[in-house]
């Protein structure tokens, strides 16, 4: 995006269903990370009944499978990727390293599974009907930047995941990527206004 010989920026915005996958896992397994993150709404969280040794062992290795769901071609796994069967192809973990999280999940798929489906069918519903909306909120912040600072923007990239979480906000998941609420994101002023401090940090 961006005109003639300016900067070029470049926004993606989704609701991932890799992304909704992996936070509908986070939220029945009662992993914690990342502490910032607000919960998916409507799902219960996991009472945590595991040991200490086990609930450590999971969370790392979630935090692994979650920086590359996120942004993987910045966490590229070290070791080859192999589907969990009950996903289809929804879902490939690690080779070795995972073993803990791969027996965790597998009694969730079903559910987990039409869950990410759902939510992402819901986005792109919603986003169906707001064509071009999506553009111009982004590209208002950025002509808004520019007035405020007396340049053009610096090219850059972000990736924005919005989401069904049970708070409202905006909050940083990877280097180049947000979560918005999609309550936040559906509000067109309270959306200009928490973008613009993410426009500016990266413009």
């Amino acid at each position: 995006m961006g005109g003639a010989g300016a900067p070029e920026w470049l926004i993606r915005e989704d609701a991932g269903q890799p992304v909704l996958l992996a936070l509908y896992l986070r939220q029945v397994l009662g992993i914690r990370s990342p502490e910032e993150l607000p919960h998916l709404r409507g799902i219960p969280a996991r009472a945590n009944d595991r040991s200490a040794a086990a609930q450590d062992a999971l969370e790392e290795q979630w935090r692994a499978y979650w920086a590359m769901t996120v942004e993987p071609q910045a966490h590229p796994s070290a070791v080859p990727l192999e589907l969990v069967d009950e996903f289809g192809t929804s879902l490939a973990l690690p080779s070795e390293g995972a073993e803990v999280l791969r027996r965790a999940v597998v009694p969730h798929a079903a559910e987990a599974l039409a869950f990410a489906q759902s939510a992402n069918e819901r986005y792109r519903k919603e986003a169906s009907h707001s064509s071009g909306t999506t553009y111009r909120a982004y590209a208002g912040a950025i002509a808004e930047h520019e007035r405020q600072v007396g340049r053009r923007a610096h090219a850059f990239e972000l990736n924005v995941q919005v989401l069904p979480l049970n708070q409202r906000g905006v909050w940083w998941i990877g280097a180049l990527t947000i979560a918005v609420t999609d309550g936040l994101r559906g509000d067109v002023a309270a959306f200009d206004a928490a973008i613009h401090p993410i426009i500016a940090e990266l413009a």
